[in-house]
């Protein structure tokens, strides 16, 4: 592994609620609640979790969009966790993010050419000139006709309103680049092309991905590790190939069962449906977050908070009674911590 190009360390974000003009609660949002991470530079790290886990959130923290409320973000080794706007201006250039919804992101009123060469223009990157060359270039490098230069979002289908969103991303030649949910709002032949798409970029132009979605199959196609998130908590990481084989946590273990097989093989899984509903945000339950809906819960559960554990090959879950492990002592010592 080559030093880490971002690392996470206990990040926070709370949302405080409030009650009414005239009457103001002190509850809180807790969608994101100490989560760590590193990622490598070239990997692909995906983050997969039901919707309201934190996911977005989480991406938004990681390219500084949202102050976080706790914990630090790093960027190739600098701290830039409480930097100003105007101090992460120059940094923007080597963060960029694709969003989930290829239509509502793209202006409208602007056309093609305008809204991918616009980080350039902020950025005082190049003549005029030179950006729409550059913007002619890069339409071509992501499966578009340079003359789409001067049409607008609404001639485009939803699979060229991604690759549009794509091109914007990359104009300013960035080292990270966040996808949140890039494909789910796609078409399933349009998810493999762009999918394709990310793939090729990547070996091109050595990127660095953190790929999110909810949709685990995707995840593991275009990972090298994967993420578990879980009501604003990290709850495994993982290789991408072991997670398949051998999940460790019982709600990757559910989020496994739920896969279709569309190979027509038979699936030895047991289908396990999570009973319940994910618990609210704003009021999360105590210790293990999932043991709300979870089959294999006991009152250590309840009562104490499973740390991330490395099991092995850089695999790490949180959990007291870990699934397709040599010896599931955690639980033991965690009952010794509580007494």
């Amino acid at each position: 592994m080559t030093e880490p190009l971002v690392v996470a360390r206990d990040l926070v974000k709370h949302f405080p609620l409030s009650g009414g003009a005239l009457l103001r609660s002190r509850q809180v949002v807790h969608a994101v609640d100490g989560v760590s991470f590193e990622i490598a530079s070239g990997e692909t790290l995906g983050l997969v979790g039901e919707s309201g886990s934190g996911k977005s959130t989480l991406a938004r923290l990681v390219t500084r969009l949202l102050e976080p409320t706790g914990g630090q973000v790093l960027y190739d080794g600098q701290d830039i966790t409480h930097w100003s706007a105007r101090r992460l201006r120059p940094l923007r250039r080597e963060l960029q993010m694709v969003f989930q919804d290829p239509y509502s992101s793209l202006n409208p009123r602007r056309t093609v050419g305008a809204i991918v060469g616009e980080p350039l223009r902020v950025q005082g990157i190049g003549t005029r000139a030179e950006r729409r060359r550059r913007v002619r270039e890069l339409l071509g490098v992501v499966g578009l006709n340079p003359e789409h230069y001067n049409r607008y979002p609404h001639e485009f289908s939803g699979g060229q309103r991604q690759r549009i969103g794509i091109a914007r991303a990359l104009i300013t030649s960035p080292r990270l680049l966040v996808a949140d949910e890039p494909v789910s709002a796609l078409d399933v032949s349009i998810q493999a092309q762009t999918l394709n798409l990310l793939e090729d970029l990547q070996e091109q132009l050595g990127l660095t991905y953190f790929f999110i979605a909810h949709d685990l199959n995707v995840v593991r196609h275009v990972s090298d590790r994967v993420a578990v998130m879980y009501l604003g908590k990290l709850v495994e990481l993982s290789p991408a190939d072991e997670l398949e084989t051998k999940p460790i946590h019982p709600y990757t273990e559910a989020l496994l069962s739920a896969v279709p097989v569309v190979d027509g093989a038979h699936d030895p899984r047991e289908r396990i449906v999570l009973r319940g509903d994910p618990p609210n945000p704003a009021a999360p339950p105590p210790a293990c977050r999932f043991h709300t809906r979870c089959r294999y819960a006991t009152e250590i559960c309840r009562t104490v908070e499973p740390p991330l554990v490395d099991h092995g090959n850089g695999h790490l879950a949180a959990c007291h009674y870990p699934l397709n492990v040599s010896s599931p002592a955690i639980a033991l010592a965690a009952s010794s911590v509580a007494a």
